[in-house]
């Protein structure tokens, strides 16, 4: 799908501007162009990327190829930018956390956009340009503001879903841990490090949006980058808190389980301990109650019988309120 947003301060906004005067609006230089590519075929954006619009073709070869890799390039009278959008399907997802890359052509009057899946946060920025004109007086690079805020923006609900997953972790941990938990616990892992490889490259670009010269950037405009900036040092922040608590559930699970296998050998043990006496008790008279021998009369006669009967009893339950009094049981 192509969609093209045009303005120009003599006709305002045009939300249906036709494909075959793009060469126009490209030399309307008070008016502003937005074109977006969205799941649309190569054979159909590579022709408009490089006669229309004039790029290099290593910068259309990287929009077409995803790379996955957040950089910015400075071609002179452009900037391309690779960036990307994040989903979390939950630990219940197989693949977890869904990256999405979106390439941005950005010059003085113009931005292009190229994604090969559909992305709700670029559909929020359009319709909020459709709303709202006014975000498309500023120029290209405000209008480039408003993108990358809306694409960072949508990382919170993200960190929202995993915090609340964290909080379900801690809980499974705390009351009934099992194999599930764990595996739930490295999902987590494996994710938070998936979301760390997107805002470290991330911010960087948007660290030399903020700072660095480039001709299609007006310095005013640097100001409104470097807050996005913020938001992204804010949720590295985030990121590196939610996986020291991972780390911390994990070596709690590990903690919960090792206690309970001691409780089980601590009953095993204890059970084991209890008939240690009575075994010795029937090993020493072995079955000599019912087959007496003739010298051994005394040993196998019915007094006796009664006295290592009541040794039988008597001692583990002795021992067991000896240990009990121990606190070992």
């Amino acid at each position: 799908m192509i969609r093209i947003l045009q303005y120009t301060p003599r006709t305002g906004l045009d939300v249906h501007y036709p494909i075959d005067r793009l060469p126009q609006a490209l030399r309307d230089k008070k008016g502003l162009l937005w074109l977006d590519f969205s799941g649309e075929a190569d054979a159909t954006c590579e022709p408009i990327l490089r006669q229309v619009f004039g790029f290099h073709p290593l910068a259309v070869d990287d929009a077409l190829q995803e790379t996955h890799t957040p950089k910015v390039d400075d071609w002179g009278d452009y900037i391309y930018l690779v960036l990307n959008s994040i989903e979390y399907g939950g630990h219940l997802d197989a693949e977890g956390l869904h990256m999405h890359e979106l390439d941005v052509f950005a010059g003085r009057n113009f931005i292009v956009t190229h994604h090969d899946q559909p992305l709700a946060v670029l559909d929020h920025a359009w319709d909020v340009c459709q709303r709202d004109f006014r975000h498309t007086q500023n120029g290209a690079d405000h209008l480039l503001y408003r993108i990358v805020d809306f694409l960072v923006a949508g990382y919170m609900p993200v960190v929202e879903k995993i915090d609340e997953e964290l909080d379900d972790i801690e809980d499974q941990v705390f009351n009934k841990p099992t194999r599930d938990t764990l595996e739930q616990i490295f999902a987590l892992k494996r994710t938070l490090l998936s979301m760390r490889r997107v805002i470290t490259p991330q911010r960087e670009v948007l660290n030399k949006l903020a700072r660095d010269d480039y001709r299609v950037i007006d310095p005013h405009d640097r100001i409104f980058f470097r807050d996005v900036y913020d938001h992204l040092v804010r949720l590295q922040d985030l990121n590196e808190s939610m996986r020291d608590l991972v780390g911390g559930s994990l070596d709690t699970y590990l903690s919960v389980i090792n206690n309970r296998m001691n409780d089980v050998m601590k009953t095993l043990t204890a059970v084991t301990t209890l008939f240690m006496p009575i075994s010795f008790i029937a090993g020493f008279f072995g079955m000599n109650f019912f087959a007496p021998s003739a010298h051994m009369v005394r040993w196998t006669s019915t007094p006796a019988f009664y006295v290592m009967l009541a040794f039988t009893l008597l001692t583990p339950l002795t021992m067991f309120l000896w240990m009990r009094r121990r606190t070992w049981v």
